[in-house]
Formats: C-alpha cells, structure tokens, sequence
C-alpha cells in the first residue's frame, strides 16, 4: 500500500493500492525508528503495542534534537502525558528493520497539543498504522494542566497541519 499525500477528513491519512513512487512529505517530519526482532510476535508480525513505542520513540527524538528533555527527560514541556492515543492497523509489518514515523500537529491548544502519525516505510511511502495521540504539559508541582512555553509553540508551528478545506 503506498500513502497518497491527502488526509481524510478527520485528518487520518488516506491510503491508496495503487502503485505509486513515494510522496513528497509535504506535512509534518519524518523521522527513522528501528523494528528489531523481538519487536514482533509469535506469528512474526510487529505486535500491536510496539506500534506506540515507535511513536513514543520518534516524539522524543523529535523534541530532543530540539533542546528538551533534559538529563532525566522530564524537564519543562517534556513533562507531559499522553490523554488519548488511537490507532488504526492498515498492513503488517513483518520484517525487522529501518522505517519511519510521520509525525505532524492537527491542533495546538494552550496546555494540549494532537497529533497525527503514520508508523510507515522509511521513504514514507508504505502506511503500516495512523492515527492521533493527545498529550497534556503539567506543572511538575501540581500535575495540573499547564500552558506550553513559546519556544515549543513555536517549534509545534513548524509542524503543524494546514486547517481542512
């Protein structure tokens, strides 16, 4: 299955048969994750919860080439969790190696921020599973929902998914 570049409209990427060269990441960032051996289970498929390992990995690659986490990964918008994380399984994936998660933001909120993802191939062209996570920055004090800074506003911005037509 190759990944068209159009999204559905509740934002999910939409996936067509039909050969096709990779598109063109118009949206978002591409980043590599690794499927090893034991990611897969006893029928030799990628098991469904290491799906949100991968993204958990690729969001903290992300925001760790960008300055945060810190020694202990905690620190400022690092500290943060995740409200809602869907998924939707469009072709297996079976043999341990290079890939890729596609990551961009659909809404940025004041203490909240979606996103969409696509675990896909490492060019992007093959979509394995996509959906949404949610993630809410807390104050480390309160744990109470708390206003993301500027600088990861910003750096949210530079992915962020035009609005729907």
């Amino acid at each position: 299955m190759t990944q068209a570049p159009s999204r559905s409209r509740d934002r999910r990427p939409t996936v067509s048969t039909a050969s096709a060269p990779a598109p063109a990441i118009t949206v978002g960032t591409l980043l590599p994750v690794e499927v090893h051996f034991d990611d897969l289970d006893a029928m030799g498929l990628l098991h469904n919860s290491r799906y949100q390992v991968l993204v958990e990995r690729a969001w903290a690659a992300f925001w760790y080439a960008r300055g945060f986490g810190g020694p202990n990964g905690l620190e400022n918008d690092a500290f943060n969790v995740v409200k809602a994380f869907t998924i939707t399984y469009e072709a297996p994936l079976s043999v341990p190696g290079a890939y890729a998660v596609h990551l961009w933001i659909d809404r940025l909120g004041s203490t909240s921020a979606t996103a969409g993802y696509r675990v896909c191939s490492s060019d992007g062209g093959t979509t394995y599973a996509h959906g949404t996570r949610t993630a809410i920055r807390l104050d480390r004090g309160t744990f109470l929902p708390t206003p993301w800074s500027d600088r990861a506003r910003d750096i949210a911005r530079s992915i962020v998914a035009p609005p729907e037509d």
